[in-house]
């Protein structure tokens, strides 16, 4: 049967093989939970928190990182500022903006969804290291064919979609 051939089912071997993987991922091993219950933070102030622990960023940036608005960016900071996970500064090249960096509690918040979301499953783990070298070498394919797909959609830079920071 051809990759692109339907199954009874009336769907594609892609599209068996991406429910399969959104299954896993997603549905048995999301750690989104667990990030929430030990920060006590939304996912998305924890995946912001990630985000500039990399590098500091203006809210204009991290919407754009995060998929969302600037307004919303902005709730985000301000909450995650009184928590005092973040500091605004001045930023030295436009002193008309600001950056918005962890302080040394947000780094250790983002340094907590990191570990948690990094550690693999006991399935994956008990895979033979062949099987764990093939599966790596296929991800990285498809995270280069996204890159490539998203540098060529309009509007899109490209660069923050091929992070794997979640």
């Amino acid at each position: 049967m051809s990759e692109l051939a339907s199954e009874p089912s009336g769907t594609t071997l892609a599209g068996r093989v991406w429910e399969r993987m959104r299954e896993l991922v997603v549905d048995r091993y999301d750690r989104r939970k667990q990030v929430v219950d030990e920060l006590g933070l939304s996912f998305v102030k924890a995946k912001a928190l990630r985000r500039l622990a990399v590098r500091p960023m203006t809210l204009g940036e991290l919407a754009e990182e995060l998929l969302i608005d600037r307004p919303y960016a902005t709730v985000l900071v301000d909450d995650l500022e009184q928590r005092g996970l973040v500091e605004r500064r001045v930023r030295p090249e436009d002193r008309r903006s600001k950056l918005v960096e962890p302080t040394p509690a947000g780094h250790a918040a983002a340094a907590t969804a990191s570990r948690i979301l990094s550690a693999p499953p006991a399935a994956l783990l008990s895979l033979p290291p062949e099987d764990l070298l093939a599966l790596d070498g296929i991800l990285d394919r498809l995270r280069q064919r996204e890159a490539t797909n998203t540098n060529s959609r309009p509007g899109r830079s490209g660069a923050s979609r091929t992070s794997s920071t979640p």
